[in-house]
Protein backbone atom coordinates (compact mmCIF):
# COMPACT_ATOMS: atom_id res chain seq x y z
CA UNK A 1 0.00 0.00 0.00
CA UNK A 2 1.18 3.51 -0.72
CA UNK A 3 2.85 5.22 2.19
CA UNK A 4 0.42 7.57 3.95
CA UNK A 5 -2.32 6.55 1.52
CA UNK A 6 -5.68 7.71 2.90
CA UNK A 7 -8.02 5.01 1.65
CA UNK A 8 -11.24 6.48 3.02
CA UNK A 9 -10.49 9.91 1.58
CA UNK A 10 -9.69 8.33 -1.79
CA UNK A 11 -12.99 6.46 -1.98
CA UNK A 12 -15.06 9.25 -0.46
CA UNK A 13 -13.75 11.74 -3.02
CA UNK A 14 -14.32 9.34 -5.90
CA UNK A 15 -17.87 8.58 -4.75
CA UNK A 16 -18.70 12.26 -4.43
CA UNK A 17 -17.32 12.85 -7.93
CA UNK A 18 -19.35 9.92 -9.29
CA UNK A 19 -22.59 11.20 -7.78
CA UNK A 20 -21.91 14.69 -9.14
CA UNK A 21 -21.27 13.22 -12.59
CA UNK A 22 -24.54 11.25 -12.49
CA UNK A 23 -26.48 14.38 -11.48
CA UNK A 24 -24.90 16.18 -14.43
CA UNK A 25 -25.76 13.32 -16.80
CA UNK A 26 -29.40 13.30 -15.66
CA UNK A 27 -30.15 17.05 -15.68
CA UNK A 28 -32.82 16.54 -18.34
CA UNK A 29 -34.56 14.01 -16.08
CA UNK A 30 -35.77 16.07 -13.07
CA UNK A 31 -37.12 13.08 -11.16
CA UNK A 32 -33.82 11.24 -11.41
CA UNK A 33 -31.76 14.31 -10.59
CA UNK A 34 -33.91 14.91 -7.49
CA UNK A 35 -33.30 11.33 -6.32
CA UNK A 36 -29.55 11.66 -6.91
CA UNK A 37 -29.47 14.92 -4.96
CA UNK A 38 -31.11 13.13 -2.01
CA UNK A 39 -28.74 10.20 -2.44
CA UNK A 40 -25.79 12.61 -2.35
CA UNK A 41 -26.84 13.54 1.21
CA UNK A 42 -26.97 9.82 2.12
CA UNK A 43 -23.49 9.34 0.64
CA UNK A 44 -22.11 12.10 2.86
CA UNK A 45 -23.73 10.58 5.95
CA UNK A 46 -22.33 7.14 5.08
CA UNK A 47 -18.89 8.64 4.50
CA UNK A 48 -18.99 10.21 7.97
CA UNK A 49 -19.78 6.78 9.46
CA UNK A 50 -16.85 5.18 7.68
CA UNK A 51 -14.49 7.98 8.68
CA UNK A 52 -15.57 7.68 12.32
CA UNK A 53 -15.02 3.91 12.18
CA UNK A 54 -11.57 4.53 10.68
CA UNK A 55 -10.65 6.75 13.62
CA UNK A 56 -11.55 3.83 15.88
CA UNK A 57 -9.30 1.46 13.94
CA UNK A 58 -12.02 -0.20 11.84
CA UNK A 59 -11.96 0.03 8.05
CA UNK A 60 -15.38 -0.15 6.36
CA UNK A 61 -15.53 -0.39 2.55
CA UNK A 62 -18.00 1.74 0.62
CA UNK A 63 -18.95 -1.12 -1.72
CA UNK A 64 -20.39 -4.61 -1.37
CA UNK A 65 -21.00 -7.11 -4.16
CA UNK A 66 -23.95 -9.44 -3.51
CA UNK A 67 -24.47 -12.48 -5.75
CA UNK A 68 -28.12 -13.10 -4.91
CA UNK A 69 -28.60 -16.28 -6.94
CA UNK A 70 -26.54 -19.01 -8.59
CA UNK A 71 -29.14 -19.58 -11.29
CA UNK A 72 -28.66 -18.18 -14.80
CA UNK A 73 -30.39 -18.60 -18.13
CA UNK A 74 -27.33 -17.91 -20.31
CA UNK A 75 -24.06 -19.72 -20.98
CA UNK A 76 -21.65 -16.88 -21.73
CA UNK A 77 -18.25 -17.86 -23.08
CA UNK A 78 -15.55 -17.55 -20.41
CA UNK A 79 -17.99 -16.91 -17.57
CA UNK A 80 -15.99 -16.79 -14.33
CA UNK A 81 -19.08 -17.66 -12.28
CA UNK A 82 -19.72 -20.95 -14.07
CA UNK A 83 -16.03 -21.80 -14.03
CA UNK A 84 -16.00 -21.26 -10.25
CA UNK A 85 -19.19 -23.36 -9.91
CA UNK A 86 -20.96 -20.34 -8.44
CA UNK A 87 -23.49 -20.38 -11.28
CA UNK A 88 -25.45 -23.24 -12.81
CA UNK A 89 -28.68 -24.36 -14.47
CA UNK A 90 -29.70 -26.30 -11.36
CA UNK A 91 -32.42 -25.11 -9.02
CA UNK A 92 -30.78 -23.06 -6.25
CA UNK A 93 -30.22 -24.99 -3.01
CA UNK A 94 -29.59 -23.59 0.48
CA UNK A 95 -29.23 -20.00 -0.69
CA UNK A 96 -29.92 -16.88 1.33
CA UNK A 97 -33.60 -16.00 1.59
CA UNK A 98 -34.99 -12.56 0.84
CA UNK A 99 -35.19 -12.04 4.62
CA UNK A 100 -31.50 -12.96 4.97
CA UNK A 101 -30.54 -10.48 2.28
CA UNK A 102 -32.73 -7.80 3.83
CA UNK A 103 -30.78 -8.22 7.08
CA UNK A 104 -27.48 -8.00 5.18
CA UNK A 105 -28.64 -4.79 3.49
CA UNK A 106 -29.68 -3.33 6.86
CA UNK A 107 -26.31 -4.17 8.41
CA UNK A 108 -24.51 -2.68 5.41
CA UNK A 109 -26.56 0.50 5.75
CA UNK A 110 -25.68 0.77 9.43
CA UNK A 111 -21.96 0.28 8.70
CA UNK A 112 -21.91 3.03 6.07
CA UNK A 113 -21.88 1.04 2.83
CA UNK A 114 -23.16 3.26 0.00
CA UNK A 115 -23.28 0.88 -2.97
CA UNK A 116 -24.35 -2.77 -3.16
CA UNK A 117 -23.87 -4.33 -6.58
CA UNK A 118 -26.46 -7.06 -7.15
CA UNK A 119 -25.12 -9.88 -9.29
CA UNK A 120 -25.65 -13.58 -9.86
CA UNK A 121 -26.20 -15.79 -11.80
CA UNK A 122 -28.93 -13.63 -13.18
CA UNK A 123 -30.20 -11.32 -10.40
CA UNK A 124 -33.57 -10.60 -12.03
CA UNK A 125 -34.48 -14.20 -11.20
CA UNK A 126 -34.68 -13.05 -7.55
CA UNK A 127 -37.41 -10.42 -7.63
CA UNK A 128 -38.03 -11.00 -3.90
CA UNK A 129 -34.51 -9.86 -3.05
CA UNK A 130 -34.63 -6.89 -5.42
CA UNK A 131 -37.93 -5.79 -3.87
CA UNK A 132 -36.27 -5.96 -0.44
CA UNK A 133 -33.37 -3.86 -1.72
CA UNK A 134 -35.80 -1.18 -2.90
CA UNK A 135 -36.68 -0.41 0.74
CA UNK A 136 -33.09 0.65 1.56
CA UNK A 137 -33.18 4.08 -0.05
CA UNK A 138 -29.84 5.31 1.31
CA UNK A 139 -28.03 2.61 -0.70
CA UNK A 140 -27.70 2.56 -4.47
CA UNK A 141 -28.17 -0.91 -5.95
CA UNK A 142 -26.67 -1.31 -9.44
CA UNK A 143 -28.23 -4.54 -10.77
CA UNK A 144 -25.85 -6.34 -13.14
CA UNK A 145 -28.25 -8.16 -15.43
CA UNK A 146 -28.08 -9.83 -18.83
CA UNK A 147 -31.23 -7.83 -19.68
CA UNK A 148 -33.32 -10.76 -20.88
CA UNK A 149 -35.91 -10.64 -18.08
CA UNK A 150 -36.73 -6.93 -18.13
CA UNK A 151 -40.53 -6.84 -17.99
CA UNK A 152 -43.35 -4.40 -17.28
CA UNK A 153 -43.37 -5.56 -13.64
CA UNK A 154 -39.69 -4.74 -13.32
CA UNK A 155 -40.11 -1.44 -15.12
CA UNK A 156 -42.81 -0.50 -12.60
CA UNK A 157 -40.48 -1.45 -9.72
CA UNK A 158 -37.53 0.48 -11.17
CA UNK A 159 -39.78 3.48 -11.78
CA UNK A 160 -40.99 3.51 -8.15
CA UNK A 161 -37.58 2.77 -6.62
CA UNK A 162 -34.88 4.94 -8.15
CA UNK A 163 -32.17 3.37 -5.95
CA UNK A 164 -32.44 0.29 -8.20
CA UNK A 165 -30.33 0.89 -11.31
CA UNK A 166 -30.26 -1.78 -14.02
CA UNK A 167 -26.79 -2.27 -15.50
CA UNK A 168 -27.18 -4.30 -18.67
CA UNK A 169 -24.35 -6.45 -20.01
CA UNK A 170 -23.30 -5.94 -23.61
CA UNK A 171 -20.08 -7.00 -25.34
CA UNK A 172 -19.97 -4.54 -28.23
CA UNK A 173 -21.90 -4.86 -31.49
CA UNK A 174 -24.38 -7.60 -32.34
CA UNK A 175 -21.74 -10.07 -33.52
CA UNK A 176 -19.60 -9.63 -30.41
CA UNK A 177 -22.54 -9.79 -27.98
CA UNK A 178 -24.25 -12.77 -29.57
CA UNK A 179 -20.88 -14.48 -30.03
CA UNK A 180 -20.27 -14.48 -26.29
CA UNK A 181 -23.82 -14.50 -24.89
CA UNK A 182 -25.89 -16.40 -27.43
CA UNK A 183 -27.87 -15.78 -30.60
CA UNK A 184 -30.53 -13.08 -30.30
CA UNK A 185 -29.25 -11.65 -27.01
CA UNK A 186 -28.10 -8.36 -28.56
CA UNK A 187 -31.56 -7.74 -30.00
CA UNK A 188 -33.22 -8.49 -26.66
CA UNK A 189 -30.74 -6.32 -24.77
CA UNK A 190 -31.27 -3.30 -27.01
CA UNK A 191 -35.05 -3.77 -26.77
CA UNK A 192 -34.75 -3.77 -22.97
CA UNK A 193 -32.66 -0.60 -23.05
CA UNK A 194 -35.30 1.15 -25.19
CA UNK A 195 -38.08 0.03 -22.82
CA UNK A 196 -36.21 1.30 -19.75
CA UNK A 197 -35.30 4.60 -21.38
CA UNK A 198 -38.90 5.01 -22.58
CA UNK A 199 -40.04 5.08 -18.96
CA UNK A 200 -37.50 7.76 -18.03
CA UNK A 201 -35.54 5.29 -15.88
CA UNK A 202 -31.78 5.63 -15.62
CA UNK A 203 -29.78 2.59 -16.67
CA UNK A 204 -26.19 1.71 -17.41
CA UNK A 205 -24.22 -0.79 -19.44
CA UNK A 206 -21.57 -3.23 -18.30
CA UNK A 207 -18.90 -4.11 -20.86
CA UNK A 208 -16.38 -6.88 -20.25
CA UNK A 209 -13.16 -5.68 -21.87
CA UNK A 210 -10.89 -8.29 -23.45
CA UNK A 211 -7.94 -8.11 -25.81
CA UNK A 212 -10.40 -8.99 -28.58
CA UNK A 213 -13.04 -6.26 -28.22
CA UNK A 214 -11.18 -3.00 -27.64
CA UNK A 215 -13.57 -1.40 -30.14
CA UNK A 216 -15.96 -0.93 -27.20
CA UNK A 217 -14.08 2.34 -26.60
CA UNK A 218 -15.00 3.64 -30.05
CA UNK A 219 -17.16 6.70 -30.59
CA UNK A 220 -19.54 4.62 -32.70
CA UNK A 221 -20.25 2.04 -29.98
CA UNK A 222 -20.45 4.49 -27.09
CA UNK A 223 -22.47 6.98 -29.09
CA UNK A 224 -24.95 4.21 -29.87
CA UNK A 225 -25.36 3.45 -26.16
CA UNK A 226 -25.89 7.13 -25.38
CA UNK A 227 -28.52 7.35 -28.13
CA UNK A 228 -30.36 4.43 -26.47
CA UNK A 229 -30.54 6.44 -23.24
CA UNK A 230 -27.65 4.84 -21.34
CA UNK A 231 -26.25 7.10 -18.61
CA UNK A 232 -23.26 5.08 -17.35
CA UNK A 233 -20.80 2.63 -18.86
CA UNK A 234 -18.88 0.31 -16.56
CA UNK A 235 -15.83 -1.18 -18.23
CA UNK A 236 -14.93 -4.44 -16.44
CA UNK A 237 -11.53 -5.90 -17.26
CA UNK A 238 -11.78 -9.56 -18.17
CA UNK A 239 -10.37 -11.70 -15.37
CA UNK A 240 -9.15 -15.15 -16.41
CA UNK A 241 -10.11 -17.98 -14.07
CA UNK A 242 -8.41 -20.58 -16.27
CA UNK A 243 -4.90 -20.53 -17.65
CA UNK A 244 -6.33 -21.06 -21.15
CA UNK A 245 -8.10 -17.67 -20.98
CA UNK A 246 -5.09 -15.63 -19.90
CA UNK A 247 -4.61 -14.21 -23.39
CA UNK A 248 -7.99 -12.42 -23.11
CA UNK A 249 -6.96 -10.38 -20.05
CA UNK A 250 -5.93 -6.80 -20.94
CA UNK A 251 -2.19 -6.28 -20.54
CA UNK A 252 -0.19 -3.14 -19.81
CA UNK A 253 -0.67 -1.72 -23.31
CA UNK A 254 -4.44 -2.24 -23.28
CA UNK A 255 -4.73 -0.86 -19.76
CA UNK A 256 -2.77 2.25 -20.71
CA UNK A 257 -5.08 2.79 -23.68
CA UNK A 258 -8.15 2.26 -21.46
CA UNK A 259 -6.95 4.83 -18.92
CA UNK A 260 -6.16 7.37 -21.63
CA UNK A 261 -9.45 6.81 -23.47
CA UNK A 262 -11.62 6.94 -20.32
CA UNK A 263 -9.88 10.11 -19.12
CA UNK A 264 -10.60 11.68 -22.51
CA UNK A 265 -14.24 10.56 -22.46
CA UNK A 266 -14.75 12.04 -19.01
CA UNK A 267 -13.48 15.39 -20.28
CA UNK A 268 -15.35 15.56 -23.56
CA UNK A 269 -18.46 13.35 -23.46
CA UNK A 270 -21.03 14.49 -20.90
CA UNK A 271 -23.99 12.31 -21.83
CA UNK A 272 -22.68 9.32 -19.85
CA UNK A 273 -20.57 8.51 -16.78
CA UNK A 274 -17.56 6.23 -17.35
CA UNK A 275 -16.33 3.81 -14.69
CA UNK A 276 -13.43 1.35 -14.91
CA UNK A 277 -13.18 -1.76 -12.76
CA UNK A 278 -10.76 -2.56 -11.31
CA UNK A 279 -9.22 0.44 -13.06
CA UNK A 280 -5.70 1.53 -12.29
CA UNK A 281 -4.87 -0.36 -9.09
CA UNK A 282 -1.73 1.73 -8.69
CA UNK A 283 -3.92 4.71 -7.77
CA UNK A 284 -5.34 2.82 -4.79
CA UNK A 285 -2.20 1.03 -3.66
CA UNK A 286 -3.20 -2.34 -5.12
CA UNK A 287 -6.24 -4.60 -5.36
CA UNK A 288 -9.24 -3.30 -3.40
CA UNK A 289 -10.83 -6.70 -2.64
CA UNK A 290 -11.14 -8.44 0.77
CA UNK A 291 -12.71 -5.38 2.36
CA UNK A 292 -10.13 -2.77 1.30
CA UNK A 293 -12.64 -1.22 -1.09
CA UNK A 294 -15.26 -3.95 -1.39
CA UNK A 295 -15.96 -7.60 -0.65
CA UNK A 296 -18.35 -10.23 -1.92
CA UNK A 297 -21.20 -12.24 -0.40
CA UNK A 298 -22.06 -15.29 -2.49
CA UNK A 299 -25.56 -16.69 -2.91
CA UNK A 300 -25.05 -19.10 0.00
CA UNK A 301 -23.87 -16.36 2.37
CA UNK A 302 -20.12 -16.97 2.17
CA UNK A 303 -18.01 -13.83 2.56
CA UNK A 304 -15.39 -13.88 -0.20
CA UNK A 305 -12.61 -11.43 -1.11
CA UNK A 306 -14.02 -10.98 -4.62
CA UNK A 307 -16.34 -12.80 -7.07
CA UNK A 308 -13.19 -13.85 -8.94
CA UNK A 309 -11.67 -15.34 -5.78
CA UNK A 310 -14.29 -17.78 -4.40
CA UNK A 311 -12.71 -18.54 -1.02
CA UNK A 312 -14.49 -18.06 2.28
CA UNK A 313 -14.00 -18.80 5.96
CA UNK A 314 -17.12 -17.04 7.27
CA UNK A 315 -20.81 -16.97 6.43
CA UNK A 316 -23.37 -14.25 7.11
CA UNK A 317 -25.87 -16.92 8.13
CA UNK A 318 -23.71 -17.44 11.19
CA UNK A 319 -22.09 -14.04 11.73
CA UNK A 320 -22.77 -10.37 11.16
CA UNK A 321 -21.57 -8.50 8.11
CA UNK A 322 -19.18 -6.48 10.27
CA UNK A 323 -17.70 -9.63 11.78
CA UNK A 324 -17.30 -11.16 8.32
CA UNK A 325 -15.13 -8.17 7.39
CA UNK A 326 -12.71 -9.29 10.12
CA UNK A 327 -12.49 -12.92 9.04
CA UNK A 328 -9.05 -14.50 9.34
CA UNK A 329 -8.84 -14.84 5.55
CA UNK A 330 -9.62 -11.17 4.91
CA UNK A 331 -7.23 -10.02 7.63
CA UNK A 332 -4.42 -12.15 6.19
CA UNK A 333 -4.98 -10.83 2.67
CA UNK A 334 -5.00 -7.23 3.87
CA UNK A 335 -1.96 -7.49 6.16
CA UNK A 336 0.32 -9.96 4.37
CA UNK A 337 0.77 -7.83 1.25
CA UNK A 338 -0.85 -10.13 -1.31
CA UNK A 339 -3.22 -7.43 -2.54
CA UNK A 340 -0.33 -5.07 -3.21
CA UNK A 341 1.84 -7.55 -5.11
CA UNK A 342 2.74 -7.00 -8.74
CA UNK A 343 1.04 -9.21 -11.28
CA UNK A 344 1.07 -9.65 -15.04
CA UNK A 345 -2.57 -8.75 -15.61
CA UNK A 346 -6.12 -9.78 -14.86
CA UNK A 347 -6.45 -10.52 -11.16
CA UNK A 348 -3.77 -10.70 -8.48
CA UNK A 349 -5.92 -13.07 -6.38
CA UNK A 350 -6.14 -15.47 -9.32
CA UNK A 351 -2.41 -15.32 -9.94
CA UNK A 352 -1.64 -15.73 -6.22
CA UNK A 353 -4.41 -18.28 -5.59
CA UNK A 354 -2.01 -20.75 -3.99
CA UNK A 355 -1.25 -18.16 -1.30
CA UNK A 356 -4.97 -17.46 -0.87
CA UNK A 357 -5.63 -21.19 -0.47
CA UNK A 358 -2.82 -21.39 2.08
CA UNK A 359 -4.36 -18.56 4.11
CA UNK A 360 -7.71 -20.36 3.94
CA UNK A 361 -6.15 -23.60 5.19
CA UNK A 362 -4.48 -21.75 8.06
CA UNK A 363 -7.80 -20.15 8.97
CA UNK A 364 -9.49 -23.55 9.03
CA UNK A 365 -6.72 -24.93 11.24
CA UNK A 366 -7.08 -22.04 13.69
CA UNK A 367 -10.85 -22.58 13.80
CA UNK A 368 -10.37 -26.23 14.67
CA UNK A 369 -7.86 -25.28 17.33
CA UNK A 370 -10.13 -22.70 18.91
CA UNK A 371 -13.16 -24.96 18.75
CA UNK A 372 -15.47 -22.26 17.35
CA UNK A 373 -16.03 -20.16 14.29
CA UNK A 374 -14.35 -16.80 13.87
Amino acid sequence: MKENFDFQEYFSNNIQNFVSDVIRATLKNPRESLFMARFAASVKAASRKRLEAEKNGEHIPAFLIASITSNCNLHCAGCYSRQNHACSDEAPVDQLSAEDWDRVFSEAEELGVSFILLAGGEPLLRRDVIAAAANHESILFPIFTNGVFVSDRYLDLFDRSRNLVPIISIEGDEAATDGRRGEGVYRKVTESMKSISGRGIVFGASVTVTTENMEVFSDAFLGGLADLGCKAVIFVEFVPVTDEARHLAPGDAERAYMRERIARLRETEERMVYVAFPGDEKNSGGCVAAGRGFFHINSHGGAEPCPFSPYSDSNVKETSLGEALHSRLFEALRTEGVLQEDHAGGCVLFEKREQVEQFLAESAEKKRGSGHAS
